[in-house]
């Protein structure tokens, strides 16, 4: 290959791995790219996880042989299986060296190219491939993992130019993975709240958007469990902001652990002193379950006067759910109430009948035209959710 060909092979892949919207598509972005870049058959991206001892291959990419998968589950190889990536790659360059690829073949290593390679020969043979040339992927002055392209038996051995190639790809491949990272990093902070770590209110409004879509479409169980903690506002008067964040993170903490108890549930601080469960799945008697329990483990902190809890959910009489807001102002009105008749426990849109009436109180509420001025609760306009202490509690 010349060296223009080389070179645009070297910008389309790093085009192809900035255009890629998810790590799996940088990891098959970064294995195809090379692959092709390098006249290879098969290409594989491999994580060198430190703490295991093993390589963890994260995508294989091209013609996979019998048993190999685009996206292994747990495609794994013992480092001291492949010696290379801790003594012959990482004592090189530590040493003052560069990270250069070396060439294998079916009946072992390429002249010159010293190695450890009974096992990429074995594994070479088993697949029906004839040779590979293996780069090593460095993150931040440390062995990160490996590029992995193998040709077919019978087809041209790759040569020292190759492997030179192959460091120089390897190189374009940490770049996109640092950027991914980067990205990935970004995209977390803007759906966490810096406080408690939970989710935040933007990611509570894209998991309820994606929710009530299961509901519409499947007739998935969308329940959302809203709660107010009580007694934050004195708790910062009398004791200080120190303390009130204190009892956030605690409070976090616990609700954290009961969202645990329903498989996929979303536990996020919707701002100030509320937050929110978000469960898809579970039942309605599940959730009403959890958000007792939650109020006892409430109650149950140092500071603090417990919670207001309020539970909206679709497996309950309470009418279409057609939108996200539709649910929010019912688990909102429940909340509104308990907090009004200070129930110890969790007030349920759907099961709050008046004696009186033989009307559900929460739903009547929850219909009413909001007072003047907007919502009846301050969570309807809030969007972030990032700050520290607040609320009237």
């Amino acid at each position: 290959m010349g060296d223009d060909l080389r070179l645009r092979a070297v910008v389309g892949l790093a085009q192809a791995m900035a255009a890629a919207q998810s790590p799996r598509e940088v990891w098959r972005a970064a294995a195809l790219g090379a692959c092709g870049a390098l006249g290879g058959g098969f290409a594989a991206l491999s994580v060198w996880e430190r703490d295991r001892g093993r390589l963890r291959v994260l995508v294989n990419a091209g013609r996979l042989a019998p048993g190999e998968e685009e996206y292994p589950e747990s495609e794994t190889y013992p480092v001291h299986q492949f010696p290379e990536i801790t003594e012959f790659l990482h004592e090189r360059w530590a040493g003052g060296g560069e990270p250069d690829a070396w060439v294998e073949t079916a009946d072992g290593w390429a002249e010159g190219r010293p190695g450890y390679c009974h096992q990429r020969v074995a594994a070479l043979r088993r697949r029906g491939r004839g040779c590979c040339v293996v780069a090593p992927i460095v993150l931040h002055g440390r062995a990160w993992g490996e590029l992995y392209v193998a040709r077919e038996a019978g087809e041209a051995v790759f040569g020292p130019g190759d492997a030179d190639f192959a460091t120089v790809l390897a190189a374009v491949v940490a770049a996109g993975i640092v950027q991914c990272e980067r990205l990935e990093e970004a995209r977390r902070l803007a759906y966490t709240d810096a406080l408690t770590g939970l989710a935040n209110r933007r990611a509570v409004d894209a998991r309820l958007d994606e929710a009530v879509e299961a509901h519409r479409g499947e007739g998935a169980v969308v329940s959302l469990v809203v709660c107010d903690m009580n007694g934050l506002k004195r708790v910062n008067d009398t004791q200080g902001h120190a303390v009130g964040d204190r009892l956030l993170e605690r409070f976090g903490s616990v609700l954290s652990l009961c969202g645990a108890m329903l498989p996929g549930t979303l536990a996020a601080r919707l701002g100030g002193d509320e937050f929110c469960l978000v469960s898809v799945g579970p039942g309605a008697d599940e959730v009403v379950a959890v958000a007792e329990e939650l109020c006892e483990r409430a109650y149950g902190l140092a500071t603090g006067e417990g919670v207001a809890c309020g539970v909206a959910s679709t497996g309950d009489p309470i009418g279409e759910v057609r939108s996200a807001r539709r649910l929010f102002r019912l688990a909102d009105a429940a909340q509104y109430r308990a907090k009004a008749v200070r129930a110890r426990g969790p007030v349920v849109a759907g099961r709050e009948a008046e004696p009186e009436t033989g009307a559900d109180a929460v739903l009547r509420l929850a219909d009413a035209p909001p007072p003047e001025g907007g919502e009846r609760r301050r969570i309807r306009g809030r969007r972030d959710g990032n700050g520290g202490t607040g609320g009237a509690g």
